[in-house]
């Protein structure tokens, strides 16, 4: 791609998608974002957030909106696809409004890049297609299947053989096949499948990256489904006890979103990309525990204990972290961030915030809706 290329960042005023929009102007593209500002991410006042650059263009709408769409992808040559409702838990209550943003709006950008081709596209997708992670029985590794409710209902939070054995996690590389346990991980899994069968149709570039768990500086605080470091920090900020659901030996893999923007210039940048889907993490596991003291202790406040629930949310999994190998070799992707360095270059940014802490609420909606157990 020419540093003179013209990008779209659709859902590009959120976390992920601004932090991209810096990573492409500071190399020189022009760049385009067409947002709603989701009263739930933006808050109710829908302000253009002020961390987005003056160099962008900002278009606000809906990318369910034909025509909105069609005049976003005037005169652009690649498209970064970022616009997506987010959250395991929410998606199983909010089905209809999901699969609309997500599943919809995937496709009515797809039709009208169709009319007005472009060079490429990324699509943003999710760990959370992989379900369970991969896993290792003895000396060879296996899919394990979702843990039984039963199992859950008793406390018994790893995952087991047939034998009543405790599997042991692995990397999860690209070729576990996916088990879609939440809305949400099937609208994720929905939206790369349509941009690589449309692209492949068409002639054009497009790379799925799966990214694990994103955090850094600009993530919603007051958003109850949004990363787990924010919904921690949030109730840490307000004074209360950041929850963990199970016991909190859930691993999982948290990535800086500055290595994010960086892995998706480079897919960008990377003919060998295109058609496929890759991991976007760090490489490297983390305790949901361990997290959770990590953010406590950054923000002083090391005497608010996490209060363990012993509870569990439907589609939720215990442990995934990512293989990261391919992304290192096609895209020369390596992350720069270690977790200590990103939570205090997070914990900065932390303390200039003022959150509405709404994960009471959050948890009391799923209850509700017996979607906990």
């Amino acid at each position: 791609m020419s540093k003179q290329t013209h990008v779209l960042i659709t859902g590009g005023a959120g976390f992920i998608g601004s932090h991209v929009a810096d990573e492409l102007l500071a190399h020189g593209y022009r760049v385009r974002v067409l947002d709603n500002l989701t009263p739930q991410v933006h808050g109710p006042a829908r302000a253009v957030p002020s961390y987005l650059s003056p160099q962008v263009e900002f278009l606000l709408g809906d990318v369910r909106d034909r025509n909105l769409v069609r005049r976003a992808l005037t005169g652009v040559d690649a498209v970064f696809h970022f616009a997506a409702a987010v959250g395991v838990g929410q998606s199983m209550y909010e089905i209809a409004e999901y699969t609309s943003v997500n599943d919809l709006g995937t496709a009515n950008l797809l039709q009208e890049i169709i009319a007005r081709p472009v060079k490429a596209l990324i699509v943003a997708s999710s760990m959370s297609v992989y379900g369970e992670g991969l896993y290792q029985d003895g000396s060879e590794p296996v899919v394990a299947n979702e843990r039984p409710l039963k199992q859950l209902q008793a406390g018994e939070w790893e995952v087991r053989n047939a034998g009543g054995e405790t599997l042991v996690p692995q990397p999860t590389p690209e070729s576990k096949p996916p088990q879609l346990s939440s809305v949400y991980a099937l609208s994720k899994y929905d939206q790369e499948r349509m941009c690589l069968i449309v692209a492949r149709t068409y002639g054009f570039r497009a790379t799925a990256l799966r990214f694990f768990n994103v955090y850094g500086p600009r993530q919603s605080l007051s958003n109850p489904y949004t990363g787990v470091l924010a919904i921690f920090a949030s109730r840490l900020l307000n004074g209360n006890r950041p929850l963990i659901f199970e016991d909190g030996m859930q691993r999982r893999d948290f990535v800086s979103v500055h290595d994010v923007a960086r892995a998706c210039r480079l897919a960008l940048e990377s003919p060998a990309a295109a058609g496929g889907v890759m991991n976007v993490g760090s490489g490297r596991s983390v305790s949901i525990c361990e997290v959770a003291r990590k953010v406590a202790k950054v923000l002083g406040c090391e005497k608010i204990e996490p209060q363990m629930t012993g509870r569990y949310r439907a589609g939720d999994i215990r442990h995934c972290f990512a293989d990261i190998s391919l992304a290192e070799r096609l895209l020369g992707y390596k992350p720069e961030i270690d977790f200590d360095a990103g939570i205090d270059d997070l914990a900065v940014w932390l303390r200039k915030q003022a959150p509405e802490d709404r994960v009471a609420e959050a948890c009391a909606e799923l209850s509700t809706r017996g979607l906990t157990v």
